[in-house]
């Protein structure tokens, strides 16, 4: 099915560049429902960010403008990225994610606490399905649609991915909405992987709290998916081979 198109979507996938993309998400409006939860979250403060100053709108995507491997993740935290203004900054869930991607040299360090700590990432872009943190954390059918837009464009301008890692069943079903391919579609599960397209679809349990916390999800499970990934892509750029003959890898962190 096509996607649901807005005053506030954006334009096809092909039209737009990131710096173009992250424009027209933070200042996109198409959801009451989440745009009173984002601004009342954002004025209320959990009492340990009492004194912080909440951003409060659409959260963008972060990491390498060119990435071989792309994390889809469900919607930003309300006291996590929709306090600091970045996906997967200032939370647990973060901290479990950006600590693996420090593991396996993705990352410049193993935090993620707010805009201005000097986290870079190499290889790979954290972002996620929808673009605001909804209410008890689960979107409505219509909201994961009105977002659909800039998933597209997202993956659109990601042009040497060859791997998105979905992070739990939500983003795993969003990132299939996105790209489309033929039915039937794979089921989601940890260590799941399908190839659509150029790319390959692999499966995490999301790092949240009940999955880290319980055990279902460990640090050595993410690193497990993590090395598949770079496993993937690598396969796919000795496939793809060099124009100039050089080592295909050179782009694999």
């Amino acid at each position: 099915m096509p996607p649901i198109r807005t005053p506030h979507s954006p334009d096809p996938p092909d039209r737009l560049d990131l710096a173009g993309l992250d424009a027209r998400v933070v200042a996109c409006r198409a959801c009451p429902r989440l745009v009173e939860w984002r601004e009342r979250v954002a004025a209320e403060k959990r009492a340990a960010f009492r004194d912080e100053t909440y951003w409060g709108r659409p959260v963008t995507g972060f990491g390498d403008p060119s990435p071989w491997l792309v994390i889809v993740g469900l919607a930003p935290a309300a006291h996590g990225a929709n306090r600091t203004g970045r996906i997967f900054t200032g939370d647990r869930s973060g901290d479990f994610l950006v600590e693996a991607l420090y593991r396996a040299g993705l990352a410049s360090q193993p935090t993620s606490v707010s805009v201005d700590d000097g986290l870079t990432l190499t290889g790979c872009r954290m972002t996620a399905a929808v673009r605001c943190p909804p209410p008890a954390n689960r979107p409505t059918p219509d909201e994961e649609a009105r977002c659909r837009p800039f998933l597209q464009a997202e993956l659109a301008a990601c042009d040497d991915a060859r791997v998105v890692l979905a992070l739990g069943a939500f983003a795993w079903q969003a990132t299939l909405r996105a790209i489309a391919p033929p039915r039937p579609w794979p089921r989601f599960g940890h260590g799941s992987e399908a190839p659509v397209g150029k790319l390959t679809l692999l499966g995490s349990y999301h790092p949240s709290q009940q999955n880290t916390f319980t055990g279902r999800l460990t640090p050595a499970m993410l690193d497990a998916v993590i090395a598949r990934a770079r496993e993937i892509a690598m396969t796919a750029r000795r496939g793809k081979g060099s124009p100039d003959g050089s080592d295909p890898d050179h782009t694999i962190p």
